[in-house]
């Protein structure tokens, strides 16, 4: 590989996409990871870094051909707003009778369905920065892993001192979603609206504060059923 002008800009590139886009990966790994025990929380960590890599990878092989499907972007806009509002709603009396071994697994399960709607963008962003440099486009993947690794360190790290964490987490999964739908051709031509500029923010904002606000409301319901049982 020539490390020319066009070449250091592009690492340039790649670097940054992963710095912004690992990140939601991160946020998710540590919401699915923060009830587990001490003990088991790097395993999940990196279970789930893992897995979210590994998906990045088959997302690689078969990338046009999933950009073809339509209304992609809006069922996994769907699924993460169920994964969202899952992480902050919490089930404290199910997760209690679950056996550890049990809660990693289904903290895994967790991350790896939330990776398969977040990696595709982060696919897609790395691919079009290397512009078909395979050298490049593995590059970037493999950036991806310390950074999900590392960042899922700090923000459980964050989480654990300030709770607000996991809602603020909740609420950029809301964002993504938003965006998601926003970004959907299919269902954009189905509906026959095409929003842009500050209504797709509108799109991402009202993601956010849906999940937040059926979050908490299930939250409370719970913890009111609780109290009365």
């Amino acid at each position: 590989m020539e490390f020319n002008a066009a070449t250091m800009l592009s690492i340039g590139q790649i670097i940054w996409i992963d710095l912004l886009l690992s990140g939601d990966n991160a946020v998710v790994i540590a919401l699915a990871c923060r009830s587990l025990p001490d003990n088991q929380r790097r395993i999940g960590i990196f279970l789930g870094a893992s897995a979210a890599v590994i998906l990045r990878i088959l997302f690689a092989l078969v990338i046009t051909q999933l950009l073809a499907i339509p209304f992609l972007q809006a069922l996994g806009a769907v699924l993460l707003l169920w994964i969202a509002i899952k992480l902050v709603s919490g089930e404290e009396e199910e997760e209690k009778s679950i056996k550890a071994a049990d809660k990693l697994w289904a903290a895994v399960g967790t991350i790896a369905m939330a990776d398969a709607v977040m990696s595709l963008d982060n696919v897609v962003a790395i691919s079009a920065a290397s512009h078909g440099n395979a050298w490049l486009f593995i590059f970037g993947l493999l950036l991806s892993v310390p950074l999900i690794i590392f960042g899922s360190t700090l923000v459980m790290g964050l989480i654990s001192r300030f709770p607000i964490f996991v809602w603020a987490g909740a609420a950029l999964l809301g964002w993504i979603s938003g965006e998601m739908l926003a970004h959907d051709k299919a269902l954009l031509d189905l509906v026959g609206y095409h929003p842009s500029g500050a209504a797709v923010y509108g799109f991402a904002l009202t993601g956010a504060i849906f999940v937040v606000g059926l979050g908490y409301f299930l939250k409370m319901r719970a913890s009111q059923a609780g109290h009365a049982g």
